[in-house]
């Protein structure tokens, strides 16, 4: 889509984030793309143990289960009996709903357990943590649980207790490194810790993106970005060179007529910034074309708004946005594409509903411009309207038959389609949709990417190399390429040292690719290099296009933060590559 990357819309030119992931043996927890890192090997634990609420008291130390005895004659009793028949008691309580007592009874348990009898004592902290989380009293289960831990380091139930109350009293950090440590204890085969740090990560993430998005210094992406930007449309006038004598927009249908460009015009210069790949001046170019209200105003403030997107400046795009949808006097192709750009910031900024509204009135007011249904068809992909996005890239394709994007991006959505629903007639039908495409379009790297793609779902590795190789033949200067050559070797061949030198020869070919340094933090996350992961993923960061792909990458860079903390304090460590 518009304000995105141009091709693949989460990640480039080929793989979506999640199914990266996948690629290197790493399972993702659904939502904001929130990683953890684990082994998939392990076994899938029993449902009933897995699964079930941690909501009742212990009977017996965790891990360490000590033999009880009954209640009997308190003369009798040695310390640690007296202390567990005060336990048991309070066991009765909890279960009775009668959580004062029950506080009472697990605190003279306490009192009463020798210092000594350590598995005893943080199960006695872990039980009084229990009761007071029914009497919502979030920072005394903290405190509860922090000296059951203390005693117990690896104390499962302490830990997952203290990560939900530490969420209750919105310490989110704290939060996410006890439930990383639960997370890696527990083999990642509990759902529900798994959605709590999920759920955190996300939160963080979000929290995080806000703040940096709004105080960071803008930054300009690398021109092969850029021009693979501008490719994706095909009706976008401000693309599109501008001579000098050339007619104004504005005047294109009165014949006879013709404006001269003045050689003072701001536009006229910033258009020459864009031949010359001289990106920096374009913004500063059109705004004197503005404030001079000359005669490509209108223009100027377009390509000023695309500029501001294109450094993920959001805010600063939107009112120029907005002004060039409302100018009537403006012409069609120029209101319709900033309408299509407005409803891709709106999809990146997670708002489908004004994004659909924005491609449907582009649509409207300009039905038979080619751009806005192969962007609307992108905006359907991604909201999972399969059968919609295939409409749309068909109707591009009968405005623009030689457009070979739209051609690879309706073969695309068929073949998901057709994967996501297990049906092998239509992933056939799609991979010969592809070998058609190729054929037909022999020049077209986005087709032999997606293509790509679609083989090594299949697991045809491959030929899945050969069109990657063919990418680079016709586009030797795309980074993201590199990106997901790299990534097949990883499956293919488990090649770790290929894989991570494609991914480096991705960065020196475009040091701004944010996807490849996401993509070199997630293997050295599962190489146990989690410091190495942290400053590839805060380098992504910084060169972030859009607040929600900052988010998806802050998700990231804490996740692996949280296990550095978790593997200082408890000596806890996922299975690495």
């Amino acid at each position: 889509m518009a304000a995105s990357k141009p091709v693949e819309p989460q990640s480039g030119t080929g793989l979506p984030r999640w199914q990266v992931a996948l690629m290197v043996g790493a399972p993702i927890l659904i939502g904001a793309g929130a990683v953890y890192l684990w082994n998939r090997s392990r076994k899938k634990a029993k449902k009933g143990k897995r699964n079930g609420e941690r909501k009742t008291p212990e009977g017996g130390a965790s891990p360490v289960s000590k033999q009880e005895k009954p209640d009997g004659d308190p003369e009798a009793m040695n310390p640690l009996d007296r202390a567990q028949a005060a336990k048991n008691k309070g066991n009765k309580y909890f279960k009775a709903a009668k959580y004062e007592q029950a506080i009472q009874c697990y605190s003279e348990a306490i009192s009463r357990c020798p210092t000594e009898q350590k598995g005893d004592l943080s199960t006695f902290y872990q039980n009084r943590a229990a009761a007071f989380e029914q009497q919502q009293k979030w920072q005394e289960v903290v405190d509860d649980c922090t000296r059951a831990v203390e005693l117990n380091p690896r104390y499962v139930k302490a830990l997952f207790r203290r990560a939900k109350a530490q969420e209750r009293l919105d310490n989110k950090k704290q939060c996410l490194e006890d439930v990383t440590a639960v997370c890696i204890l527990e083999a990642f085969q509990n759902q529900q810790s798994m959605l709590l740090a999920d759920k955190v990560l996300k939160l963080l993430g979000k929290e995080k993106a806000k703040e940096k998005i709004q105080n960071r210094e803008p930054l300009m992406p690398s021109p092969q970005f850029i021009k693979s930007y501008f490719s994706s449309f095909t009706d976008d006038i401000i693309s599109q060179p501008l001579l000098k004598g050339e007619k104004a927009d504005e005047d294109k249908d009165k014949e006879g007529e013709t404006a001269e460009v003045k050689e003072s015009s701001g536009y006229l210069k910033a258009k020459q910034f864009m031949e010359e790949e001289n990106y920096d001046k374009i913004i500063s170019e059109c705004t004197k074309e503005i404030e001079t209200r000359g005669k490509y105003a209108a223009e100027a403030l377009l390509l000023r708004a695309t500029f501001y997107l294109l450094i993920g400046n959001a805010t600063a795009a939107k009112p120029d946005l907005d002004q060039v949808i409302n100018m009537q006097e403006a012409s069609v192709k120029l209101r319709a594409n900033a309408l299509i750009k407005r409803g891709s910031m709106y999809m990146q900024q997670q708002q489908p509903m004004l994004s659909t509204q924005d491609f449907n009135m582009a649509a409207d007011i300009d039905s038979q411009n080619a751009d806005v249904y192969h962007h609307r068809g992108q905006l359907k992909i991604l909201l999972d309207q399969v059968e919609e996005a295939v409409g749309d890239f068909d109707k591009c394709i009968v405005l623009r038959p030689d457009s070979a994007l739209a051609q690879a991006q309706k073969c695309f959505a068929l073949y998901r389609q057709a994967y996501t629903g297990n049906n092998p007639s239509q992933v056939q039908t799609a991979m010969d949709g592809f070998e058609d495409v190729i054929k037909r379009f022999p020049k077209c790297a986005e087709g032999y990417a997606l293509y790509a793609q679609a083989l090594t779902d299949q697991q045809h590795f491959g030929k899945a190399n050969e069109m990657y190789n063919k990418c680079i033949d016709l586009e030797p200067d795309n980074a993201t390429t590199y990106v997901h050559k790299g990534l097949l070797q990883l499956q293919w061949k488990q090649d770790l040292d290929k894989g991570l030198d494609l991914i480096s020869k991705a960065i020196e070919i475009d040091n701004k690719c944010d996807f490849a340094y996401e993509t070199m933090g997630t293997i050295e996350v599962q190489r146990g290099n989690l410091d190495k992961a942290i400053d590839m993923f805060n380098k992504a960061i910084n060169l972030a296009k859009s607040e929600m792909e900052m988010a998806h990458l802050y998700s990231l860079c804490d996740a692996a933060y949280a296990q550095t903390e978790v593997a200082k304090k408890y000596g806890l460590k996922p299975p690495t590559l």
